[in-house]
Formats: C-alpha cells, structure tokens, sequence
C-alpha cells in the first residue's frame, strides 16, 4: 500500500520540483553565488525603460540603444537556448524583456542553469528595440536576488480556483494583470478622495477602534476582552459618535477613513471589515452632503479613469454615467411606485407585514417595522436604481440619529445614494436635539428588547452627554470606499478589490 506521500502524484511531483529548486541553490552556494544577497538597488523600471527608450529613438533614431539601466523583478518566461536567451522580467511596473547572449555574459551566462521562474533577478545593461519591435534590455550582467523554493502554479490553467486566489493573494498578484490593476485603483481612489476633502477643507481624523459601546449603526459588533483592565470592549461598527463629538468640541469639518467591523455574513457586496468615509460638517444639511457625494464620486471616476462614465458591473449593462447632478427621489413615492406599497399608510407592524405577503415579500418573524422596510427597499427598490440617484427622506423609525424634517410628521432628512443596483452611501442631517436623541435612543434599546434584536443601535450615555453640550447643525456622510471601487473598476464582487477579503475555512 502506498504511503501518505504516495497517496498522489501531485505532492510527490510538487515535493520533487522543491528538491530540484534546493539542489540548484546549494549549487549557486557552492560557486560563490549569495541566492539572497541583502542589497541591490535598481535605476529603472519596465515602464520607466520602455520610456526611456522612445527618448532615446526620438533623438538618435531608429536602432539606438540607451546608456546602462539596472531592473530587478520576477522571472515569468524564458525562451531560447544555447548561446541566446529571453527572459520576461516583471514587476510593479509591468513587464519587460531581457536578452542575454553568452558573448556578452560569459562565465554570468551559465547562471541560467540554476535559474527557475519564479525566481526573482537584477539585470543591468542598455534598452533596445529588437528586430520584432520589442522592447528589450540587452543584458551586460545578471544577479540572482532571490531563490524561489516553490514553483509558481503553471501561467496558468491560471489560479482558476477562486478561493485560492484570494487566500494566497500573492500568488494572484503575480500572475493576474486585472488583480495588480484593481489593487493600484484603489489605491488611487482613496488619494483622490483624501484630495478632495482635504480641498474642501476637511480635517482628516482617527478615532478609536476598541469602544466600550458599539453604536452609530444596527449591527451585530464583534466583541473582544482587554486584560490589564479586566473589560469586554467592541470593535466599532461605526466611527459617527467620535467624530460628532469633534464637531461638538469646535471643529467645522472632520471625516476619517478607516476600518469598520460587523459581525455579519459575507456575499458579493458585504465583507465583516470593511472601509468606509465618514465626514460631519458643521452648519450644513443633507442638500449640502448631496451635492457634495455627487461631485465627490464624478471627480474621483474622473481622476482614476479619465471618465466620469465607468462600466457597469452586469455583463451586458449600460455604462454608468456618474456625471452631476443625480436625481432626488422620494423613497415614500419610489416605494409605492415599485412595490405598490405606502409606509404612511401600513404604519405598523402586523399591516406592513401582510402587505408584504400579499406580493411575496419574505416577512422575516421577529422584524420590527423599520427592519422590514427595508426589506421592501431592498428588494423592489434598489435592484431597478442603476443610474445614480439619492433616495431621500425616510421614515424616523429607521433613522434613529437623523433629524425631523420640518413640515413632514414622521420623517427625516436622510438619504441614500443607489447606483448599479447597490446602495453606496448613507447620510443625513444630524439630529442634534438632546432631548429627541435619548428619546430614541431609549426607543431602539426597547425595541432590542422586544424583539430581540441585537444588530439595533445602542444607547452611548458619553454621546449623548456631548450633544447636551451643544452641537451645531450638521451634514453627515457614511460612503463605503470598497463599494466605491466596486462601482468605478466595474467589478461585480466585494472580494475583487479588498486584498485579503475574509474566507470560510
């Protein structure tokens, strides 16, 4: 009977390429080669060189060479035998060709015979254009930097195991174009971002990540135990409460961008950490936040694409046009034309309920009436916004930190942005009554009660004692930045631009 290792061909014919590999490094030990020498500095880039090169083309002409660079990257490919070699060397950058001849390398040229892709190099000699056109380094001398002891998957069947790409993003880094493109995107997003508040004159913040009370949304936080002072302490679910309280200690305008935790499950669109914007700006209102999300977005696809019309994420859409303005919609009117049905009208539990049956709306037991709302929303209501557009002013039951909307029993001045059939922010006009946020405040704790429902937000005793110290009338903004990217790459999952998203076992 075979043993564990025999079990498969795979392990024993992966554990013999790893041999292969170590043989090869105590061989390049053996003739005075470092397989991991601790410095190496490069002069150039794949991008860099190929610029480099039309320069020099566009001043001597047609064959020119440049003056001597010096790259280092990954080994991908190799072609060619004997006496002439290619090599496709990559890296951050992208990708460039190396030529080595043994004329030119000599004894250097026999280095090649313990060299495996994967295995990351320095090369040092001029750019050229080869006969085929391409772009080149004609190689003068050739370092090894670093011995790779496992193999790199074949390029590729490719990582067509998605759970493994994402668990071993590396890996997917290095053989995935759209995966390194996607990650600088961003990158890029969230500097223009910065760009843009830091314009308008907001002051970038941090605020705590461990709290004593997880408030500032409905969800289920993740909990956590500190031992020096013997205290069970929350991840944030939220950073809204610490930055209002910068707006009521004298501050005008503060936003953080930073992690935010739930204890949640995950899908295309939800990850249990994600990033998030919040922004509070004094003496402003939820018309002031409108108009600054819409040019926010426009001016970010702009940055990062060139365009502020950007794909859309189904296969077969329209493309998205961010370009300002985006439509107001009014959800009472959005709702009943979607769904045919009127929140004012079915103002309790047991009549939203049955009228969500009656169109075959899961009703889930135990849901307080905001909760199933939403539900509502969520179902008939945000799949048919694929355009941007803010839904706004909705009922209080569902905004416990939004303010009354003068002239509207019942509702508060808050919206939603919707694009791609995706909610993408949420924000309001900040409730900035003492008295009217401990009243619901003490609303939500009851109805946690009730119905048993720990994802309701929490009464914070030390928010409310600041707000009771005066806070000035204030916009508010909660804008999910993976989303965000989601939107302006055109990619459909949540996981495609968070580097390490979270895995089942």
């Amino acid at each position: 009977m075979p043993g564990p290792e025999e079990a498969t061909d795979q392990p024993v014919s992966e554990a013999r390429l790893i041999q292969a590999r170590i043989d090869k490094l105590q061989r390049l030990r053996e003739r005075g080669v470092d397989p991991y020498p601790a410095r190496f500095k490069p002069t150039s880039n794949s991008a860099s060189a190929r610029a480099t090169l039309d320069v020099v083309e566009s001043e001597q002409g047609e064959g020119a060479k440049s003056d001597p660079l010096i790259l280092a990257g990954r080994m991908m490919a190799r072609r060619g035998m004997g006496k002439a070699a290619f090599i496709d060397l990559q890296d951050a950058a992208g990708t460039i060709q190396l030529h080595l001849r043994q004329d030119v390398l000599g004894d250097g040229y026999t280095l090649l015979d313990d060299l495996d892709l994967g295995d990351i190099i320095g090369a040092q000699g001029p750019v050229f254009r080869t006969r085929r056109g391409e772009p080149s380094i004609e190689v003068q001398s050739l370092t090894v930097l670093t011995k790779a002891i496992r193999p790199l998957p074949d390029k590729w069947g490719g990582l067509t195991d998605i759970e493994k790409r994402f668990r071993q993003r590396y890996l997917d880094l290095i053989s995935n174009d759209r995966s390194r493109e996607l990650a600088r995107m961003r990158a890029d997003i969230v500097a223009s971002m910065r760009r843009f508040m830091h314009d308008r004159g907001f002051i970038e913040v941090e605020t705590p990540m461990l709290v004593t009370v997880p408030a500032g949304a409905s969800a289920r936080p993740f909990g956590t135990h500190h031992n020096a002072l013997d205290r069970d302490l929350y991840l944030r679910i939220a950073t809204e409460l610490h930055l209002k309280k910068l707006i009521v200690g004298g501050f005008d305008k503060v936003c953080e961008i930073g992690r935010i935790f739930r204890n949640e499950g995950f899908d295309q669109d939800h990850n249990p950490e994600f990033t998030t914007i919040e922004s509070y700006e004094a003496y402003a209102d939820y018309n002031d936040v409108m108009e600054m999300v819409e040019q926010m977005v426009s001016i970010i696809a702009q940055d990062v694409t060139g365009s502020m019309i950007v794909p859309a994420a189904e296969e077969g859409g329209e493309p998205i046009d961010l370009t300002p303005p985006w439509p107001r919609l009014d959800l009472r009117e959005e709702v009943k034309k979607r769904s045919g049905i009127d929140f004012v009208e079915v103002d309790d539990i047991e009549l939203l309920s049955q009228a969500m049956r009656d169109r075959n709306i899961h009703v889930e037991p135990g849901a307080n009436w905001g909760r199933l709302l939403d539900k509502v929303i969520s179902d008939h209501v945000e799949p048919a916004i694929m355009q941007p557009a803010f839904l706004v002013d909705y009922p209080v039951e569902m905004s416990p930190l939004a303010k009354r909307k003068p002239g509207l029993n019942g509702i508060v001045e808050r919206f939603e942005s919707f694009v791609g059939g995706h909610e993408l922010c949420n924000a309001f006009t900040e409730l900035n009554d003492p008295i009217d946020q401990r009243q619901r405040f003490e609303d939500q704790e009851r109805l946690r009660r009730e119905h048993n429902d720990d994802e309701m937000d929490r009464l914070d005793e030390d928010f409310l004692v600041a707000v009771e110290h005066g806070m000035p009338p204030t916009g508010g903004l909660g804008l999910g930045i993976d989303r965000l990217a989601m939107l302006i790459s055109g990619e459909r999952s949540i996981r495609e631009v968070i580097l390490y998203p979270q895995l089942r076992d």
